[in-house]
């Protein structure tokens, strides 16, 4: 690639790459001032455009602070535009004024603590009027700043459907005028399930990225659990709050161990569990105890978090209760059936009952449609095929989910464990 070429190409990836952090802020911040979701998302896209033509030229000292003003100086042209027809345009609009005269680089506008404003841009998006399919898909695009095929991979749906979903929720909610609020009681209630699955579907990119350079994403694990605790001071008599927080906190417990120094995996069985965070380990089992107390034992989050539960009790890895992980699977199937739950169980029966039980479970899967173009699938298939000792079988297995991965680092991992079932054979 010519210098001039590559030049430009690093400064996009560097654009995107500041962008993916400010998005969320940018919205958040626009949206609490003009009280309208979807004009927010479509002006800080607007300051993206601006940064896309104007850094290539030399990215500013403060992208954050940079993107910030482009992004309000554009709701102050907009508004103008629309010539103020209503006076809270008009209030806005000279808030905005003054604010830029006031903080010309709006530091303090980014250092802001967004967990609250983040939960209320989450709750407008996953209002009832929205269809529910639609709700989850919206705020991880427009709010959280996941990309259409980040949420596709979640949903283990076609790029296109997701972004069909976003086009008709976004239109339903800019056409509707939907409060932008944090609702209380029963329209609380209504939101709830809505609103912990964006949470813990933000966890879940945060803690294994679907695409890029590197495997964790902490920033979005961090994001995850500051709404999560809000969650459950916002809903204290919710179970199923408490349960997404002792799931999060419980993986989050081990992240130093996932990695090495270079940002390789490094798979759950060959942790250092000196390692994992104790701390939070307590917390999440404090969080675990306080669902079940609540009536919340058979709980989506719930279950999910008693499985994290088994590992983390572990002192080792030969000490993990792996009938109780598939029997926990197993209840978590009847709860909410779904393709990559019986995966997840086929690994814990593997390890319970030998790798010929997992992999009986595993070849049921693999006409799964919705599993068609998801990694782990053949990932899983290999491991246990190894263990069986059909090695060529195993290459296979891990090549086709090399294939498969979107992220660098998982692709690299199948890679290599296809090259050790080779040297195996």
């Amino acid at each position: 690639m010519p210098s001039a070429a590559r030049t430009a190409a690093d400064a996009h990836r560097a654009i995107l790459a500041i962008w993916r952090i400010e998005q969320p802020r940018l919205i958040t911040s626009l949206a609490r001032m003009l009280r309208d979701v979807p004009l927010a998302e479509e002006l800080t896209q607007e300051a993206l455009l601006a940064a896309l033509e104007q850094w290539p030229q030399g990215v500013p000292e403060k992208p954050g602070a940079w993107l910030m003003t482009t992004a309000r100086r554009r709701a102050v042209d907009h508004l103008r535009r629309g010539r103020m027809l209503e006076r809270k345009h008009e209030l806005v609009a000279l808030d905005l004024e003054q604010q830029q005269q006031a903080m010309p680089d709006f530091d303090s506008a980014l250092d802001d603590d967004i967990g609250d404003e983040m939960l209320r841009l989450i709750f407008t998006a996953c209002h009832p009027r929205l269809p529910r399919e639609a709700r989850t898909a919206l705020a991880l695009r427009m709010i959280c700043g996941l990309t259409t095929d980040e949420i596709a991979r979640a949903f283990l749906l076609p790029d296109a459907t997701i972004a069909q979903r976003i086009v008709r929720a976004k239109r339903t909610l800019s056409d509707s005028g939907l409060a932008y609020e944090t609702p209380r009681g029963e329209e609380l209630s209504q939101r709830l399930s809505s609103v912990l699955e964006v949470v813990y579907l933000i966890f879940n990119e945060g803690y294994t990225a679907a695409r890029g350079e590197d495997w964790l994403r902490p920033q979005l694990c961090n994001e995850a659990l500051r709404m999560g605790r809000v969650l459950t001071a916002i809903a204290p008599h919710e179970p199923e709050a408490h349960g997404l927080l002792a799931l999060m906190e419980l993986n989050a417990s081990r992240t130093v161990a996932r990695t090495d120094a270079t940002g390789e995996p490094i798979l759950l069985l060959d942790q250092n569990r000196a390692l994992w965070d104790r701390f939070q380990i307590r917390r999440g089992l404090q969080a675990l105890d306080l669902a079940r107390k609540l009536g919340g034992a058979g709980g989506f989050y719930v279950l999910q978090a008693a499985i994290i539960a088994c590992h983390a009790l572990a002192p080792a890895a030969v000490d993990t209760d792996w009938a109780r992980i598939a029997a926990l699977y197993a209840e978590l199937a009847a709860v909410m059936p779904s393709p990559i739950v019986e995966l997840n169980r086929a690994v814990a029966v593997g390890m319970a009952e030998g790798p010929e039980a997992g992999l009986s479970i595993v070849d049921r899967l693999v006409g799964e449609p919705a599993l068609k173009t998801y990694h782990l699938l053949p990932g899983v298939r290999g491991d246990l095929l190894q263990k069986l000792g059909r090695h060529e079988e195993a290459r296979a297995a891990f090549e086709a989910a090399a294939a498969l991965a979107g992220n660098k680092r998982d692709q690299e991992l199948m890679k290599r464990r296809a090259a050790a079932a080779v040297k195996e054979q």
